[in-house]
């Protein structure tokens, strides 16, 4: 069965502020797909659009081949999985699963025969007379999800679902998540503000900024190869260094950074020479101390954080610019301490000069 989902050059309006941009967006069957970004910027709006909660102001929704225009929320093949969950507490876990079923008017017995089949897809067989409140967060996440799936949608769209659970809980829900739609084979939609959220579960991301598709990649193409200044600074702690391209030849660009230096990277997108643009090189492709590599920076480091696996440094060149490098706790050294200058350097070929940069 087609579960594809097609934005159509959709617009969104509410009044004269434009919440969404005009965007063309196919997502597959089967896909886990996810729309990252900060609060505000319109991929609640588009999970609405998605749903029926809202109409674009132009273009239109395909769902399975299907323009959707013409078809109301309680009608379309969807089911959502809301931020605060929307559970109903006088209910037994098994009530709350069925619910749907039984406004569609599907006998009891089969009803029963689901929630018992989802509950042991969510691994929480022989929950079903539980109530709600008997549930720990995780658990009541599962629920949702039973709940969710019980009408059989062809895609299921998650606003945020996670947002509310400790870290540690978050993290296995992430798993969990990831699994269900592996069996189920079902189109998920899947709305968040957290990275590690998105690159961890999704087949692919949309990175949104103010309305606006900034990048749709895989997790490792957007991390590796950002394709705009938002997206680089946005997904994964980077350095930014802005400066005027003063050479671009064959996919590789100068940047001159005024008193940090002039600095060799990968080209992305069209950027020419005079122009603004931004350097950005990741934490960890930053070395210490290593003469072999082109680009070098001084600086003094500033503060050193003990992460387990890993350090965090921040340091502070000369003209007063922080940046933060990352280091495996076997590259440290009683050398490594606040106060103590440093050369920082990397590789060409692990930096990005993207033009623009201004929120940097």
């Amino acid at each position: 069965m087609d579960s594809s989902v097609h934005l159509d050059n959709v617009v969104m309006r509410f009044g004269h502020f434009t919440a969404v941009q005009k965007t063309d967006l196919k997502i597959e069957s089967g896909e886990f797909f996810s729309f990252l970004g900060p609060s505000g910027c319109g991929k609640t709006t588009i999970l609405n659009m998605i749903s029926g909660f809202l109409d674009p102001t132009e273009g239109a929704v395909h769902i399975g081949g299907r323009d959707m225009r013409s078809v109301p929320a309680n009608k379309r093949p969807t089911s959502m999985i809301f931020q605060n969950l929307a559970l109903f507490p006088l209910m037994t876990v098994a009530e709350n699963i069925e619910f749907g079923l039984e406004v569609r008017g599907v006998k009891k017995a089969e009803r029963k025969k689901a929630s018992d089949r989802l509950l042991e897809l969510v691994a929480l067989s022989g929950s079903g007379k539980k109530k709600v409140s008997e549930l720990s967060g995780g658990q009541k996440q599962r629920i949702a999800i039973a709940r969710a799936l019980a009408v059989e949608p062809q895609v299921l769209l998650l606003d945020e679902p996670l947002s509310a659970l400790d870290l540690k809980l978050r993290q296995h829900m992430r798993a969990e998540l990831k699994e269900i739609q592996r069996k189920t084979g079902i189109t998920f939609i899947y709305i968040t503000h957290d990275q590690g959220e998105a690159l961890t579960m999704s087949d692919r991301v949309a990175v949104m900024s103010a309305g606006k598709l900034q990048q749709v990649a895989d997790p490792i193409t957007l991390y590796r190869e950002p394709a705009t200044a938002f997206a680089a600074s946005f997904v994964g702690e980077n350095n930014g260094l802005k400066g005027t391209v003063k050479s671009v030849d064959n996919g590789q660009a100068v940047i001159d950074c005024g008193p940090l230096g002039i600095f060799p990277g990968k080209q992305v997108g069209n950027i020419s020479v005079g122009e603004q643009a931004t350097l950005f090189i990741r934490p960890e492709q930053i070395s210490i101390n290593q003469s072999n590599q082109s680009a070098h920076i001084e600086a003094k480091i500033e503060e050193i954080n003990f992460e387990g696996s890993y350090l965090t440094l921040n340091a502070n060149t000369d003209c007063d610019r922080s940046l933060s490098v990352q280091i495996s706790s076997e590259q440290y050294t009683d050398a490594l301490v606040p106060g103590a200058r440093t050369t920082l350097s990397f590789r060409p070929e692990d930096a990005v000069i993207i033009a623009g940069g201004d929120h940097v």
